[in-house]
């Protein structure tokens, strides 16, 4: 499982890559393998405002629907547009090209709640006991 430093994470296994007032979001590597086989994704519209904890999304996988909750509050300005039509991208790479959405941050202090890679790490074992 794959956890690179450098990102924030949420306890609701999505990652934040922080690019000064913007950020980039998406799964983590253990949210995609908890999910399974991705076949659908819901993403929002560019020009949508997001809130921290709220739910801004839908993806769906041969076993579960989950909704995709915010980890910070802002406004998407861009969407992954090869999602909806290849949701298996975020099973083959969350990091990179499985990335959601990119968002303008409304409030930057929310990434300092959110949690580092040691800290998601710690929260993944303590799921696994």
């Amino acid at each position: 499982m794959e956890i690179p430093e450098g990102l924030k994470y949420s306890k609701q296994h999505h990652w934040v890559a922080p690019e000064d007032s913007t950020v980039v979001i998406g799964i983590t590597d253990h949210g995609q393998q908890q999910l399974g086989e991705i076949v659908y994704v819901e993403l929002p519209n560019v020009g949508d405002k997001i809130s921290k904890d709220d739910p801004f999304g839908v993806i769906e996988s041969v076993t579960a629907e989950t909704e995709l909750y915010a980890p910070v509050s802002g406004t998407v300005i861009e969407v992954n547009e090869e999602l909806p039509q290849s949701p298996e991208i975020i099973n083959e790479d969350p990091y990179g090209d499985g990335w959601l959405v990119k968002v303008e941050l409304g409030d930057p202090s929310e990434i300092d709640e959110l949690l580092d890679a040691k800290e998601y790490e710690e929260l993944i074992e303590s799921e696994n006991e």
